[in-house]
């Protein structure tokens, strides 16, 4: 580890602000870990406020060799902002300015530190919304839901992160400022720089500024609740529901397991069932009532139970508060969860789940399957005691055999967590070597002392 020498604290203080630098270990320490549980001590916290101050602390971190880690409010699961080398960790809380609002081009220009339900909040009083909704979006950053491309349940229609993202303004390993793309939805001026730094987990890049495109307001929603006799019925139905032509604006799924616990501990009034989908449409008043027919239409099949439409939007509201709250009521089953957000083709989620069985009952031990069934993104998780050596070893067998499962159905390691440390070693399995080296490549074109969020993503 690089030692952070009273030299380069003074020089970070003089570019920053005497107090936009933190050295103490006691206020360090919040800095050190996020919803990972994962945990290493940063040698000091930057905290630029303006543009400026992020090239001038990158070129003294670059000249010290101090490793970079980009930061903004730790929510996310794989410990993609834990400062595994020690360094500096960048915390974007004080550049939180929305910068713009534009509502004749759809756009709005924000800093990273700004929350995602800030922006929702702005964004809504001109009647407009950003697609990005992840269960954390009250107290995520913008920034961070940028470097893991962040989805959630709006994404079946309107896209994940990626989807949503116009121009950027980033700093590179060099301390360079870079700014690329534009506000426009058509552009054919060299490559998409702007798609490329969107999920590179801040390992290219620090970003500064972002133009973001926003989407009107649906007019009206409504939500339907499918139950279905087991989670076969529930997949199979998952691929009528995306067969046809009415697209659903969410289309979420939970297996028996979760449908307890959604009852149990979140007080839902939810029958007993094997499985259960949570259905929205939305859009003009005029043509809702034809795409809640076509989708109700699609939902039945083999298996299903019941199927209800939520009668107003307290009811709506009251299911889909439901679904936000199991991630964290899995802590009331087990001490320990490992959570993976695996993503396979739509067509392949009935195999994705019978294979999940499968494998619970292989390491016995209880794995809960929900998500965002519309995009083939699925929270599966594996329920174990971390001090118990022989359950934790099976929890890793069970991950392990969920990994080789996933990507034989052609999917990918994460949908929208990212890969971080936790699932850095499975790259090499998920990726031919040509990719990574070019991978590896085009890291250090971006970044050639490799001191930006070393040991995560790449192998």
């Amino acid at each position: 580890m690089t030692t952070l020498t009273p030299i380069v604290v003074a020089a970070l203080r003089a570019a920053l602000g005497a107090d936009s630098l933190l050295t103490d270990p006691s206020e360090c320490l919040a800095y050190g870990y996020d919803n990972s549980r994962k945990q290493a001590m940063p040698q000091a916290v930057a905290l630029p406020t303006t543009i400026e101050h992020v090239p001038a602390l990158v070129r003294i971190c670059r000249d010290a060799r101090l490793p970079i880690v980009a930061r903004g409010r730790g929510t996310n699961t794989t410990g993609a902002s834990v400062p595994i080398d020690g360094g500096i960790v960048v915390s974007f809380e004080r550049m939180d300015r929305i910068i713009a609002i534009r509502p004749a081009d759809r756009v709005a220009v924000v800093e990273p530190g700004v929350l995602n339900g800030a922006l929702q909040d702005a964004a809504g009083a001109y009647g407009f919304f950003w697609p990005p909704d992840p269960t954390s979006a009250p107290y995520c950053t913008v920034g961070g839901n940028l470097a893991c491309n962040a989805g959630g349940p709006r994404a079946v229609k309107y896209g994940a992160t990626r989807d949503n993202v116009l121009a950027l303004a980033f700093v590179d390993g060099r301390g360079d400022l870079i700014r690329c793309g534009a506000p426009t939805t058509k552009g054919a001026s060299g490559y998409d720089l702007t798609r490329f730094m969107v999920g590179s987990e801040g390992t290219l890049g620090l970003i500064v500024e972002a133009t973001l495109k926003l989407v009107p307001k649906p007019e009206a929603r409504r939500s339907l609740r499918a139950l279905y006799r087991d989670v076969d019925a529930a997949a199979a139905a998952v691929a009528r529901l995306m067969a046809q032509p009415v697209a659903p604006s969410m289309l979420e799924f939970m297996d028996a397991r979760c449908v307890q616990l959604a009852r149990d501990v979140g007080g839902a009034d939810i029958p007993d069932a094997g499985a259960l989908l949570m259905i929205e449409a939305d859009g003009s008043a005029a043509t809702l009532d034809h795409a809640v027919a076509a989708l109700s239409t699609a939902a039945r099949g083999d298996g299903l139970i019941a199927l209800d439409v939520a009668p107003d939007e307290a009811a709506r509201e009251a299911l889909w508060s439901t679904r936000k709250s199991l991630s964290p009521a899995l802590r009331t089953l087990a001490p320990g969860k490992i959570n993976e957000d695996v993503v396979v083709p739509v067509s392949a989620i009935p195999a994705l789940v019978k294979r999940v069985g499968e494998i619970a009952a292989a390491v016995a031990l209880p794995i809960l399957t929900f998500g965002h069934a519309g995009n083939g993104n699925l929270h599966v998780n594996i329920l174990y005691d971390p001090d118990d050596g022989d359950q934790a070893a099976r929890a890793e067998r069970g991950m392990d055999a969920l990994f080789d499962a996933v990507l034989a159905l052609d999917g990918q390691l994460s949908g929208e967590h990212g890969i971080g440390m936790a699932k850095r070693a499975y790259m090499r399995r998920a990726l031919p070597p040509a990719t990574l080296a070019l991978m590896r490549a085009i890291k250090a074109q971006f970044d050639p002392d490799g001191l930006l969020n070393p040991g995560k993503l790449l192998p």
